[in-house]
Formats: structure tokens, sequence, C-alpha cells
């Protein structure tokens, strides 16, 4: 049962996160706290990795395009995108984006790693679909003919589905490199990806009103929830660890409404009920649809 915490603290530890980047969105500019996030991070773990990051010098310098381009999609994309949605979009709609990377993944996989698709996947899929759009148009999906999706919500499905790539390449590459050593060069590519932008942004002040944001953002969410949930994958494996995803939007909705006072309307509920579902089906249904393969694996 105590195994069972490790991927439940990261998923807490991820929705307050999702809180944090709401609240950051009047406080700091996101070019600004997406480079001292992960910088901070890359300080931190500096003194426990770079020795044995450099052994593995030769590893990393023949893999290294594969590590910057995972970078690029778990650091820069994912996060970066995440901070401009805040601007335009609730932390419960954050949350309920975010709960859709375990979806989006074994659809990728399907793709990247020919993995043989399920009843599960496919009415999953078309579930969490009309979920999204109940939740977009705010109850009406025939509004969205007229109006689309807003930019907030298309910034947030880019950002799930490159963390949805970022798994299933991770997977498909299997570069060998232990986890924090991979985790840590992969930092360092973003911090030198965003780098450029955060150079660009006019107000970059950190101060007393945000610094305790872009603290959780480089060393919680950013460190402790990923060693959590790696813990998770290797004591109770990576599908039974993906299903705890499927508490985030919980979770953020709850935090967002007691911290930052959001109000909760019914089509939040029904709509991030649906795309729940939706997932939730698409892990546990895996009724071939064809004859082969119906065992597919899941990553966070």
């Amino acid at each position: 049962m105590k195994n069972l915490l490790f991927p439940l603290v990261a998923v807490l530890i991820w929705s307050i996160n999702a809180v944090v980047s709401k609240a950051a969105a009047t406080l700091i500019e996101p070019a600004a706290i997406a480079f001292y996030r992960w910088f901070i991070a890359f300080l931190v773990l500096t003194p426990f990795i770079l020795l044995s990051v450099l052994k593995q010098r030769k590893i990393v310098a023949q893999y290294w395009w594969k590590l910057l381009v995972l970078g690029s999609l778990g650091m820069v994309l994912n996060q970066s995108l995440a901070y401009y949605a805040a601007h335009t979009v609730s932390a419960t709609i954050i949350g309920i984006f975010t709960s859709l990377i375990p979806l989006l993944t074994v659809i990728i996989s399907i793709f990247a790693l020919r993995v043989a698709s399920t009843v599960g996947i496919t009415l999953g899929t078309a579930l969490s679909v009309f979920g999204l759009m109940w939740l977009v148009s705010k109850g009406d999906p025939s509004s969205l003919l007229q109006h689309g999706m807003g930019i907030g919500e298309v910034m947030m499905f880019i950002a799930a589905a490159s963390y949805a790539l970022y798994g299933v390449l991770t997977k498909r590459w299997a570069i060998p490199l232990p986890n924090w050593q991979s985790l840590y060069v992969q930092i360092g590519f973003g911090v030198l990806l965003l780098l450029p932008n955060f150079i660009m942004t006019d107000n970059i002040q950190l101060t007393t009103d945000n610094i305790s944001l872009v603290l959780f953002a480089g060393i919680p969410a950013s460190i402790i929830a990923p060693y959590l949930w790696i813990q998770g994958v290797v004591r109770i494996g990576a599908n039974m660890t993906s299903i705890f995803m499927n508490l985030a939007p919980v979770f953020t909705a709850i935090i967002a409404i007691l911290v930052l006072h959001e109000e909760m309307h019914s089509y939040h509920l029904i709509g991030g009920s649906i795309v729940l579902a939706g997932v939730i089906l698409a892990q546990q249904l895996r009724i071939p649809l064809t004859r082969g393969k119906s065992e597919y694996n899941s990553h966070q």
C-alpha cells in the first residue's frame, strides 16, 4: 500500500504546480519562470549528478541530439506553453488537459511503437474528444463551429501532446543512461533552449511575491515529483502508475477552488468527467480491434 503513495504524492505536487502556473501568470513573465524553473533544477542536481554524467560523456556525445529533442519536448514546449496558457485558461482547465497525457501517449504509441489499437483506445479517444468539446465550449459544442478553441486551450493541448511524445520517444530510443543522468542532460539542453527567450524578455525580476512560486516549480515539481514518479514505476509498474494521473484534474480543481477561489461550473464537472472516463476506458479496456498484440505500456 505504501508504494501507492509515490505516484499519488507526485500527482499531488504536479497538481499544485498547475495552480502555481496560474498564480504566476500575474506575477512573472512565462519566459522568466520557465527558464528559472529548469535553471534552478539544473543547479540543484549538479553536485549530485555532474561527475557521473562526465563519466558517461561518450554516451552523451553519441545520443546528444536525442537528448536535445527530449529536452525541447519535456522541458521547453510542455512547460513553457502551460505558463503562457495560464494567462487565458483556469488552473482547472490546465489540470484537465494534463490528464490527457496517458491517452495521448497510447495514441502516439500506435504509430511510433506499432502498438495495436484497442476498443478502449478507440472509444476512449472519442469520449475524451467530446468531453473536451463540452469543456472548452462551456457546455455548447456547436459554438466551436463558429469560434473554435481558444488559444489557451490550443496551447495546453500541444503541451500535453508534447509530453506524451516525450514519453513515447523516451521508450523507443532507450538511451543507455540512468534515468537521472538522462534527465540532467535534458534539463541542461532545456535551459540552453529557453535562454534566448529569457534574455529577450523585459521583466525577469525575482520578487518576494514570485520567488516562492519559482522555487516550487524548480524543486518539488521538477525534481521531487519526477523522483517519486520513477519510484512508482519501479515499484508498481508503468501501467498502474499512469492510472494515478487521472487524479490530476480532481486535485487541481480542489486546490484551485481553495487557493485561487476559482468557480466550478457544471460544464467543468460534466466535460471533465467525460474526459476522465475516456482516459480510464482507454487504459482499462484492452480488447484488440484486430488480432494481434493488445497490451500497451503507458509512459508518463
